[in-house]
């Protein structure tokens, strides 16, 4: 299993396409995903092992040039990130839950492994740009206690970048908004 991560971000979606296509073609890595995002922006999220992803977003960043918007590489990501990118997550049940938004994807990736590794949380979901002008979120539940932490580390790592949107804290979320959260 792929245990590095790489995002970069781009302002123009033909410039993310072409960079994409080069760094599949300098580096042994796979995508994740590739796409456009709002509004007109373009992510390219890839993973493989360390080495590749760290030489394949490197190339990003050189070949983005004044249209790169952020980037991350993450060597040792929470294999929880991954399922939650795709949407394909569900927790056992929802406790406590954590909402954390950002104005950079490529951030809130970081922001995600953050919380996920600082305590004994799963991940809900993590929207990446579409139908969010740009923008992403993440949501993730545990004890309180969990949570908390969590949205700690989250909120740190989203300040120190400059992309903090808003961070909110739910202990016991009605019945009827867990179900739109699934």
């Amino acid at each position: 299993m792929p245990n590095a991560i790489g995002v970069v971000e781009f302002i123009s979606v033909s410039r993310g396409i072409y960079v994409t296509d080069q760094m599949l073609k300098t580096s042994e890595v796979e995508v994740v995903s590739a796409t456009s995002i709002c509004p007109g922006k373009y992510m390219s999220i890839i993973h493989g092992d360390v080495a590749a992803v760290e030489d394949a977003v490197r190339v990003g960043i050189k070949l983005a040039g004044e249209f790169g918007v952020d980037s991350t590489f993450i060597p040792n990501v929470d294999p929880n990130v991954f399922p939650a990118i795709t949407g394909a997550t569900m927790p056992d049940h929802i406790s406590a839950l954590g909402i954390m938004e950002t104005f950079s994807v490529s951030t809130m990736i970081i922001v995600a492994d953050a919380v996920l590794k600082s305590a004994d949380l799963q991940p809900i979901d993590l929207r990446l740009g579409n139908a969010l002008g740009g923008k992403a979120y993440f949501t993730f539940t545990g004890d309180v206690g969990a949570v908390k932490a969590g949205m700690e580390a989250g909120i740190e790592i989203a300040k120190e970048k400059g992309f903090l949107v808003n961070a909110e804290f739910i202990a016991s979320p009605d019945k009827g908004l867990v179900a739109t959260l699934l």
